[in-house]
């Protein structure tokens, strides 16, 4: 039994989810960003609203962990911890790339040993990108990558890798791989992220929030193989 709220803020849109018991009670969302410091204020108010009048008691914010932009991370980042300590409630980290692939799971029929490859864009071919299993298991880190025919070559001569977010579409002509799969429409909402919290909440992977911060996409400039997640 648990009530979360959820906030993603790590692209240009803006979202929220209250999820209870891991079905989506509240959701707000916001495309025409990026207007995060605008808007996320003002829905996580009517979330708390929401949750007061109908009398839940929040257990813990999740928050999207990143990579993700530098703005829209601080300030997703900054509400969450606002919220947990004006109500002393957990904080909980949920990374990116991982949430990018739960709607993928969720809705498309795929091989089983096909592996996952969401992405975040950066400029002309980078992205950044981490390769994991139907399980969400992580089979090679979040890297920085500026993509080449070579870049995926050994896990698509042995598997199908699916593609996602929004750096897929412009890295499929030079992959150009008969195992490579590209899904459209795949973007990080909180509605997406109810799984993912609600495990790390029943495991008690509770982040510090004083010392929480994450992980930004200029964090891979210097260091682009730093394994981050």
């Amino acid at each position: 039994m648990s009530c979360i709220l959820n906030i993603e803020t790590s692209t240009d849109v803006c979202s929220i989810a209250v999820s209870k018991d891991g079905a989506c009670v509240f959701e707000r969302v916001d495309h025409s960003g990026p207007n995060h410091a605008v808007k996320l204020g003002v829905y996580v108010d009517e979330a708390l609203a929401f949750v007061d009048s109908h009398l839940m008691t929040l257990d813990a914010v999740a928050v999207s962990s990143g990579p993700g932009s530098y703005t829209g991370l601080r300030i997703g980042v900054s509400m969450a911890k606002g919220v947990c300590y004006g109500r002393g409630i957990k904080l909980l980290g949920v990374p990116t790339l991982r949430l990018l692939a739960v709607p993928v799971l969720l809705t498309k029929e795929i091989e089983d040993d096909a592996l996952l490859c969401p992405m975040l864009d950066a400029r002309r071919m980078e992205v950044y990108a981490q390769i994991l299993d139907r399980s969400l298991k992580e089979v090679r880190p979040v890297m920085a990558d500026v993509v080449d025919e070579n870049t995926y070559k050994e896990f698509l001569d042995k598997h199908p890798v699916y593609f996602f977010g929004n750096g897929a579409a412009k890295c499929m002509p030079v992959i150009n791989h008969k195992n490579a799969r590209l899904i459209k429409g795949i973007e990080p909402l909180a509605k997406n992220m109810f799984p993912l919290s609600e495990r790390l909440f029943f495991d008690e992977q509770f982040e510090d929030v004083a010392y929480f911060v994450p992980f930004y996409l200029k964090d891979f400039v210097a260091k682009p193989s730093k394994k981050l997640l």
